[in-house]
């Protein structure tokens, strides 16, 4: 969203850098469970079985590869402790932080379309 300080500038460059900027976010944060992830790791540390139950619905293999690529781009540490059994658990990095305004954005925007599109669909049933 623009702001007074932060003008819309309509170059060629300029938008090629804004279409680069989202293109590298959707990158890293695509698919269906990177930000729902992000999210049930925000109360603290979690074991990949309670992460898996947290996100209903995800394979372990999906989970997997998602705790690797979080990892990779720094947004989840992973702890190995020297217990019997070995004790594995992902956190969120001071880096993810980076998100919070985005995560917050984007539930606002959810709530809105959701209550948007309800009220659209009850005007559409009352007028038939």
């Amino acid at each position: 969203m623009r702001t007074p300080k932060d003008p819309l500038v309509h170059t060629p460059e300029a938008c090629a850098a804004s279409v680069m900027a989202v293109k590298d976010t959707l990158y890293v944060l695509n698919g269906k469970w990177k930000l729902p992830l992000i999210m049930a790791l925000s109360n603290g540390p979690k074991r990949f079985m309670d992460i898996q139950r947290a996100l209903d619905g995800i394979t372990p293999r999906i989970l997997s590869k998602e705790l690797k690529e979080l990892e990779l781009n720094d947004f989840i540490q992973r702890n190995v402790y020297n217990t019997t059994p070995v004790t594995i658990t992902y956190e969120l990095t001071p880096y993810s932080e980076s998100l919070d305004r985005v995560l917050e954005e984007l539930k606002n925007w959810g709530i809105q379309h959701r209550k948007r599109i309800m009220k659209s669909r009850s005007k559409a049933v009352v007028q038939e």
